[in-house]
C-alpha cells in the first residue's frame, strides 16, 4: 500500500487488496463527479467513472490504484484527470508480473475514456505500461460508454499475453554494461532533456537485491521506478542539492511510462538487428 503525500502535485493511492468507494473518494474525488463540468456542451453523454468502474467490477474486474492530478482551480477538482488500475480475477492471485488495463478519464472535457494495457511487477509494487505492443482505445463521451469501456476492457485483456510474451524477451535479454548505461542514458534524456539532475548510474541504481541482474527487464524497471516514484539525490541545475520527485500528474505518467516501454523495446530491436553499437554510441557520452 503506499500514497503520495501533500507535497505532491498528484494524489495516488494503491493497495494489495481492491480498493472501496471510500478509499477511491479519498484519494481521486473526480471518479466520483455527479455532473459533468460546466464547460461541458449538451452533446457530452456524462457517464461517471464510478458508474464505469461498476460496469467492471460486474465483468469479475477490481481497482487497485487511483491517481488524480491536483489542480489550482478548486472548480475543476470534482472533474479533472484521473488514471484507475484495474485487475481481473483472474489475475488477482498471481505472482511476478500482473497484467492490469489502465483507465484514464475526465469530466472537464480534457479526456476521453482512453483504455491502456498495464504491467503491475509485484517484487517492487510498481505500475508500468505497455507503450507500443498494442494501440491504446479511446472511448468518446457519446452513446452507450460503459458498454463500450467494457468491450475495450476485455480486448486489452485479449492483448496482455502479447505483453507478456514481451516481458519474456525482455528477460532473456542480457546486456553488456555499455548498453546498460545507454540505456540509463537514454532515460534520463526522456525525462529531462538536457537538464538531468542525476547521473546515469543513479538512475540505474538497484532498490533490493532482487534487481541486481543485467537482463532488459530488470534494467528497465530500475529506471522506470527510480524515475516515476522520485527520491533520487542529486543537483539541480545552479548546483543546489536536491531530491528527484516523483512525476506528477496522469498524463506525465502516462508519457513517460509508455516512453520507457518503448525505449526497451527499441534497444531490444537494436540487440537483434545488429544496430546496438548505434544504439550505445548515441548515448555515449552524458549523464555517466
Amino acid at each position: 500500500m503506499y500514497a503520495f503525500g501533500r507535497s505532491s502535485n498528484q494524489t495516488v493511492f494503491r493497495s494489495n487488496h481492491a480498493l472501496s468507494n471510500d478509499q477511491i473518494a479519498r484519494y481521486a474525488p473526480s471518479v466520483l463527479a455527479s455532473e459533468a463540468h460546466e464547460s461541458r456542451g449538451e452533446r457530452y453523454a456524462f457517464i461517471p467513472t464510478l458508474q464505469v468502474i461498476d460496469g467492471l467490477r460486474s465483468e469479475g474486474f477490481q481497482p487497485f490504484e487511483v491517481r488524480q492530478t491536483r489542480v489550482r482551480d478548486a472548480g475543476k477538482r470534482e472533474h479533472t484527470k484521473h488514471l484507475v488500475r484495474l485487475r481481473h480475477a483472474s489475475a488477482i492471485e498471481a505472482k511476478g508480473e500482473v497484467p492490469e488495463i489502465v483507465l484514464v478519464n475526465s469530466h472537464d472535457g480534457t479526456s476521453s475514456y482512453q483504455i491502456m494495457s498495464g504491467v503491475f511487477r509485484m517484487v517492487c509494487s510498481n505500475g508500468l505500461i505497455a507503450g507500443n505492443v498494442h494501440d491504446d482505445i479511446r472511448v468518446r463521451h457519446t452513446g452507450n460508454v460503459v458498454d463500450d469501456v467494457i468491450d475495450a476492457s476485455w480486448r486489452v485483456v485479449d492483448a496482455s499475453e502479447q505483453v507478456m510474451e514481451r516481458i519474456s524477451e525482455y528477460k532473456a535479454l542480457k546486456l553488456s554494461q555499455p548498453e546498460v548505461l545507454a540505456f540509463g542514458r537514454a532515460a534520463l534524456q526522456l525525462r529531462w532533456g538536457d537538464d538531468a539532475p542525476v547521473t546515469a548510474n543513479r538512475a540505474l541504481g538497484a532498490r533490493r537485491h532482487e534487481d541486481f541482474k543485467d537482463d532488459l527487464w530488470t534494467t528497465f524497471n530500475r529506471v522506470q521506478e527510480n524515475l516515476v516514484m522520485g527520491g533520487m539525490p542529486g543537483r539541480a541545475k545552479t548546483g543546489r542539492r536536491m531530491t528527484t520527485r516523483e512525476v506528477g500528474g496522469v498524463n506525465e505518467n502516462v508519457k513517460l511510462n509508455k516512453a520507457l516501454w518503448v525505449l526497451a523495446d527499441t534497444l531490444a530491436q537494436a540487440k537483434s538487428q545488429q544496430g546496438v553499437d548505434e544504439f550505445v554510441a548515441k548515448h555515449e557520452h552524458a549523464y555517466l
